[in-house]
């Protein structure tokens, strides 16, 4: 039996890295998308949330939105629901938000 090809092993502990920082490259735009966004100061530009209300369910910050609504625009991605399912299955907006 050794001389056919084996396959891996089915018990080994990680198939994918264990960052998601791994997926993204250095040289990729979400870094810079991040980078901007966290630089901005919101509040001052006028984004309603910054300071989270003390009642009801928690929403998203607006930096996350931010990031998310350029990402979209830099992937001439308009729907807000394509963005969604973007956001689920796309590696960089996961890492992204």
């Amino acid at each position: 039996m050794t001389r056919f090809v084996s396959g891996a092993d089915r018990h080994q502990i990680a198939l994918l890295p264990h960052r998601l920082d791994d997926y993204v490259s250095e040289d990729n735009p979400v870094r810079v998308v991040d980078v901007f966004v966290d630089e901005l100061d919101l509040a001052a530009l006028g984004f309603a949330g910054v300071t989270p209300a003390a009642t009801g369910r928690p929403g998203y910050h607006p930096a996350t939105l931010l990031k998310l609504y350029l990402y979209g625009y830099l992937n001439q991605v308009a729907s807000s629901r394509r963005l969604e399912r973007e956001a689920g299955r796309n590696v960089e907006l996961m890492w992204l938000t």
